[in-house]
């Protein structure tokens, strides 16, 4: 069924509107687990689109199976998913940036805080991002040290390539991941691909890994997949890769490629001199699980992220 999570009247008789898919079985017994499937609070990830359709799909060929609460909330700012806008449009405001919220607030805040009454009290929530238009992510969990005790066995159980574990000083308390861990609900989020993309095999990927955990809580009854064993790493594991000088990043390796210390991952070239600006080389063998895509960059712009051995 499809129901209403929040309505806010906007200009010119218009409404926003903020709806989620709740799919359980027929006959309830009022002890039944609850997971809730979030994404589209940036309106330029796009990766979580298809990832809602394909468990609504999925558990619709299977009703019979489906033994606890599965809601889905695929646009918790549909006005940035309809415009392809990152934040919040009219508001220039990043919605991720205004967790828990505020019924008493503008109407961002009491959006932001009917969304987290709506989705608290759930067995566990997983909260999908992608990438924005610059960078290809693998697919990963991002924990806070904070939360890792608890997440991270739940994470290892969602099919990713990888979980990185956050000092808590970088984890920001405004995000909706991190109010509802201080409510007590789990959750967890995901990163995958590029923005304005939708990579089918990613999406696929996270699904079966979705089934994967909806059976360990008791609400999936039908077959699943024996889960892939991530990596996991701390912020020290991690280098950034950042550009010298403003120009044109060429990469020289792959996304998802193993590097050997001092192999060259890209280049920084100037298209009017014809010259090589910077040469960028790994600091050390391992993972490139960042890369550049989009490739104008400044001083400073991230072209990559590896992961050492």
């Amino acid at each position: 069924m499809i129901k209403e999570v929040a309505r806010v009247g906007l200009p010119f008789d218009e409404t926003l509107t903020i709806k989620k898919h709740r799919m359980q079985p027929e006959n309830l017994t009022g002890n039944e687990k609850r997971i809730s499937i979030v994404t589209g609070i940036h309106g330029d990830e796009l990766e979580g689109q298809y990832v809602c359709y394909e468990l609504s799909r999925r558990i619709r060929d299977e009703e019979g199976m489906l033994s606890g609460i599965v809601d889905i909330y695929p646009a918790i700012n549909p006005l940035g998913v309809d415009s392809i806008t990152r934040g919040i449009p009219m508001f220039d405001l990043d919605m991720n940036r205004i967790f828990p919220g505020n019924k008493e607030g503008s109407m961002a805040e009491y959006v932001a805080a009917e969304v987290i009454d709506d989705i608290k009290g759930s067995d566990v929530c997983i909260d999908i991002h992608a990438s924005n238009i610059y960078l290809k992510e693998l697919m990963q969990v991002r924990i806070s040290e904070m939360t890792a005790k608890t997440l991270v066995p739940l994470a290892r159980r969602l099919n990713i390539d990888y979980i990185w574990v956050h000092q808590a000083a970088t984890v920001l308390e405004s995000t909706l991941a991190h109010s509802l861990n201080s409510i007590g609900t789990k959750t967890l989020v995901v990163e995958m691909g590029v923005g304005m993309r939708i990579t089918k095999e990613l999406g696929d990927q996270l699904v079966d890994g979705i089934f994967v955990l909806m059976k360990d809580l008791g609400i999936w009854q039908g077959e699943v997949i024996t889960p892939r064993k991530p990596i996991e790493s701390e912020d020290g594991n991690v280098h950034f890769l950042n550009a010298a000088a403003s120009g044109i990043f060429l990469p020289g390796t792959s996304h998802c490629k193993e590097v050997q210390n001092g192999e060259l991952v890209g280049e920084v070239v100037d298209p009017l001199s014809g010259r090589v600006l910077q040469k960028v080389y790994s600091p050390c063998k391992g993972l490139v699980f960042t890369l550049r895509e989009f490739p104008v960059v400044y001083e400073g712009s991230l072209l990559g992220r590896i992961l050492a051995d």
